[in-house]
């Protein structure tokens, strides 16, 4: 029998999960701006997140962090004993687990790749997660490329490496002829992000990955969207977020190790760490 994943929030990590799985999964989706969800093929709408829940074996919240007190209020009494898995930025397993009683709760931070399925996304377990449930979650990701197992600790230090790493290496790319992208890539900018990585506490082998997988995403996105680095800079860089903090280090001449360091500071602020 194949699980059926539910997912609220039809955003652009919400849509890149469904489309990617539907082959594979039966999926549900809801969103509270229903022009997001019009003309969906193969997948199903609902219209509360209550009936997509009661109608799911894997929950997906991909709400914005200051929506999710609210969804969690509206879906605790039907959730217990699923599978959710949260990506909202920066919303600790225990604040949801504190509301969802019962909840096997996984957290999850892909990146800006993973929407042409060449982004990397690091998972972390809640309490009460058996080995099939985090089985499930890691087949999920990797439709959207790479997967890794981090604790939860880390999970800022993966905002700013691999979740704001595209931002940082948009603007270092800007100013170079495009011919000479791969090469600096290679070269320069993946080295220094997996320093940075390494800094923040990560493993050499998980810093290479990570540094490596963020490096191919950005190179891959840029093509596949004929987008400048420019444009790449705008989709990952939110007002008063992660990677502005390190973008401004960046721009007064900071090097890349100091502006991922100012995005895991940013990271932390912001989740109440």
């Amino acid at each position: 029998m194949r699980l059926k994943v539910g997912i609220i929030g039809f955003g652009n990590m919400g849509s890149a999960i469904a489309e990617r799985i539907k082959k594979d999964y039966p999926v549900l989706v809801v969103d509270k701006d229903k022009a997001k969800t019009n003309g969906l093929k193969v997948i199903t709408v609902v219209d509360r997140p209550l009936d997509l829940v009661r109608n799911s074996d894997i929950v997906i919240i991909a709400v914005k962090p200051q929506d999710i007190a609210g969804l969690l209020a509206e879906i605790k009494d039907v959730v217990c004993e699923k599978i959710v898995i949260s990506i909202a930025a920066g919303i600790t397993t225990s604040y949801i687990e504190g509301i969802l009683a019962g909840v096997r709760l996984i957290r999850a931070m892909p990146n800006l790749p993973a929407r042409i399925g060449q982004g990397i996304t690091c998972i972390c377990k809640g309490k009460r997660v058996l080995d099939r449930d985090l089985k499930q979650a890691l087949r999920i990701f990797s439709f959207l490329g790479k997967v890794l197992v981090v604790k939860e600790k880390m999970m800022n230090a993966v905002t700013a490496v691999s979740g704001s790493g595209p931002g940082f290496w948009a603007y270092l790319v800007e100013s170079l002829p495009q011919d000479d992208w791969v090469r600096y890539s290679h070269k320069e900018f993946c080295p220094q992000l997996k320093d940075a990585a390494k800094k923040l506490g990560f493993s050499h082998r998980y810093a290479s990955i990570l540094a490596t997988a963020t490096m191919r995403g950005c190179l891959a996105v840029v093509k596949s969207w004929k987008i400048t680095p420019q444009q790449l800079k705008a989709l990952v860089a939110s007002k008063g977020g992660t990677t502005e903090a390190g973008l401004r280090v960046l721009e007064k001449g900071g090097t890349l190790v100091e502006a991922v360091q100012a995005a895991c500071k940013r990271a932390e602020e912001l989740s109440g760490g």
